[in-house]
């Protein structure tokens, strides 16, 4: 059964750091273009960051460039997003997917930032 595990998110105040996890339990992972989202109470769930199948390429939203890092290893089927600088507009449930989101949803990890 495909399914995507998120883990490692938590309450952090506003400057501290997090790393997530995500494992994705499909056989063709290393030929996924895989990505993190984030939704906000209330709001729309976002594109956070996009990496290449190789983990060569990465791509991130204007809102956490610089201070965001996804990578990936594809012998763990597993991508991971470090989060540096967090502000309190971090705060969202994070979730792992495809570029085309075409695996169902796992139940993400929330991340709550304090000020």
């Amino acid at each position: 059964q495909v399914q995507l595990v998120e883990s490692g998110g938590g309450l952090v105040q506003a400057g501290g750091s997090l790393r997530l996890s995500c494992v994705a339990s499909i056989s063709s992972f290393r030929f996924k273009i895989m990505a993190w989202y984030r939704q906000a109470p209330g709001k729309q769930r976002e594109w956070v960051a996009t990496i290449s199948t190789g983990g060569v390429t990465t791509r991130y939203a204007d809102s956490v460039k610089g201070r965001f890092s996804i990578s990936r290893d594809n012998v763990k089927n597993t991508i991971y997003l470090q989060m540096n600088s967090l502000k309190p507009e971090d705060t969202a449930v994070y979730s792992c997917n495809t570029a085309q989101q075409d695996i169902g949803w796992g139940q993400g990890t929330q991340v709550t930032v304090s000020s």
